[in-house]
């Protein structure tokens, strides 16, 4: 039994981050639990940046770590390939959140908001250091807490 457990909690604590795809339920939930929601712009199948910045920052441990406890993800995804379309309520969402936070239409753009949804901070691009990340996220969530 006690076997059993610790593959179940192995297990649970390797499961990918729950990115949202709804804004206005991350809203909800980053209320709740007193959290702030990190939104995410990419181009997953078309922006090299974008791409990386999943693979190398918001998949390592560290990253998965601290947004656990600490955040709500939202990503806003604009592939380009037809076998990766969205489908329309999905688009249309993606477009509006892209309207207010994305103005520019910068790939990657990743926006630190807090749960009235106003922006804190915004990094554009590629984040080369998954530990400088994760501070600026928490040096701009305290400020704001």
């Amino acid at each position: 039994m006690k076997l059993l457990t610790t593959i179940v909690l192995v297990c649970l604590a390797t499961l990918p981050l729950d990115w949202k795809l709804n804004f206005t339920e991350a809203k909800a939930q980053a209320d709740a639990d007193h959290k702030m929601i990190l939104l995410n712009f990419s181009g997953s199948d078309w922006c090299g940046p974008c791409i990386k910045l999943k693979k190398e920052v918001f998949e390592s441990a560290a990253f998965e770590e601290y947004a656990s406890k600490n955040l709500v993800l939202v990503r806003a995804d604009f592939p380009r390939q037809k076998k990766n379309q969205l489908d329309k309520a999905q688009v249309e969402k993606n477009e509006m959140l892209a309207e207010k936070y994305n103005p520019k239409g910068l790939f990657p753009l990743t926006v630190l908001i807090d749960s009235r949804g106003n922006i804190v901070k915004e990094w554009e691009g590629f984040q080369p250091s998954t530990e400088t990340f994760i501070a600026d996220i928490s040096k701009h969530s305290a400020a704001k807490n």
